[in-house]
């Protein structure tokens, strides 16, 4: 396919979200780009399990990077995936830290900087979202305004927002459509069409339901 060249970094951590990662990452080997997968700390990681350690449905479900985060290279995509909300606390609490340092270095060598659901919180943390309109998981829209004004929201929660160089997208499953995106943008719209196609992305829910109206987010106080 076309993107054969195409490389896409996505930098992982503790209980971060299972679809921000594999369903990309699924679009992007269709595409036939080399998706890079780098750990905060190298080794086992855990997915997310719905933030109910009480729940013993939950057990962990984890995967293995062997590589950590290692000095920024050139890049045509920064993908940064959302996941717990402790965990991201965490990484935003430490804005000199191994995760924010690196994401402000690959982003400097990277044609697009994306995230997926509350990825965009840890862009914004790192300074990468100011002055572009983004999306995100319509729970941490509250949180992410009070605490980063020089972020604006895309209004009507589209399920990716493009503002130049900056690629985000809405919560969890819409990094599949936001994935898609990419691929065209660094393709053409051919070769995004056959990872549709490859992929039988058309998606027909089985239910409706509109996005609710939520005061309070998700993240820690």
């Amino acid at each position: 396919m076309a993107g054969a060249a195409a490389r896409i970094v996505i930098p992982v951590y503790p209980d971060v979200d299972m679809l921000d990662v594999c369903g990309p990452f699924e679009m992007f080997r269709w595409a036939g780009f080399k998706v890079d997968l780098v750990a905060e700390v190298p080794g086992e990681i855990a997915f997310n399990v719905n933030n109910d350690d009480s729940n013993p449905i939950n057990a962990p479900f984890t995967f293995n990077v062997p590589d950590g985060l290692g000095d920024a290279q050139p890049c045509d995509a920064l993908w940064v995936p959302g996941g717990r909300p402790d965990s991201l606390s965490r990484i935003i609490a430490d804005p000199g830290g191994p995760y924010l340092s690196f994401l402000k270095a690959q982003a400097a060598q990277s044609r697009f900087v994306c995230s997926v659901c509350e990825g965009a919180l840890l862009l914004a943390a790192a300074g990468l979202l100011d002055h572009y309109t983004v999306t995100t998981h319509w729970a941490f829209i509250p949180w992410l305004l009070q605490h980063y004004p020089a972020v604006t929201v895309a209004d009507g929660h589209p399920r990716f927002q493009l503002d130049r160089d900056r690629l985000t997208g809405g919560g969890i499953s819409s990094g599949l459509d936001e994935a898609l995106k990419l691929i065209e943008l660094l393709t053409d719209t051919a070769t995004a069409e056959g990872v549709q196609q490859v992929t039988q992305y058309y998606p027909d829910p089985p239910v409706t339901s509109a996005i609710p109206n939520r005061i309070t987010s998700p993240m820690p106080s």
